[in-house]
């Protein structure tokens, strides 16, 4: 009921599988009662099936990236907001605008940094428990680590700098004046 073909190299499979088809149909006279199955195809369509995945997995995490950058711009704002006074006196005892914008800075990089550490932790512990407790084998590379540390760096950075950039704008009078 089943018969196995063993090619000696890779690029003759699709070769010797038409070959095999053509003679079955021969063979059967013309009737199609066999399948023909072919590991490269299985394989191509695994290969597929990773790719979309991927796929479906980065555009998750670019959604989640623009949702937590989106939440860091949020903080920053309402945290200048609440320190209006604070950057008044910081500008009228001799701050710059450059000053104020790399306190404002630091605090988004500082709040991504550690959303970024703690995504890393729980990413690996995750990782672990699926591979303690499901028996699936997972492989945390330290590339991947790293790559994931300074996108979050990069999201703190660049969700930043409008707050930041508002914060250094700010009048040193009316900041002042504020209540």
């Amino acid at each position: 009921d089943r018969i196995v073909v063993r090619v000696a190299e890779a690029r003759h499979v699709p070769q010797v599988a038409d070959i095999v088809r053509r003679m079955l149909e021969r063979r059967h006279n013309g009737v199609v009662d066999y399948e023909i199955t072919v590991p490269e195809l299985l394989l191509k369509q695994e290969q597929r099936t990773k790719t979309i995945f991927n796929v479906v997995l980065g555009a998750i995490a670019s959604i989640s990236l623009i949702v937590g950058g989106i939440g860091i711009m949020n903080i920053m704002l309402a945290s200048i907001l609440e320190r209006i006074r604070e950057i008044g006196v910081r500008r009228a005892m001799g701050a710059t605008q450059r000053d104020i914008l790399a306190q404002f800075l630091a605090e988004a990089v500082l709040i991504s940094v550690a959303g970024g550490i703690a995504g890393i932790l729980v990413g690996g512990g995750l990782s672990l428990g699926i591979e303690r407790f499901a028996g699936i084998r997972t492989l945390v590379s330290s590339f991947s680590v790293i790559v994931a540390f300074g996108v979050s760096l990069t999201v703190g950075l660049v969700f930043g700098i409008v707050p930041a950039w508002r914060a250094a704008k700010q009048d040193p009078v009316v900041c002042l004046r504020y209540e």
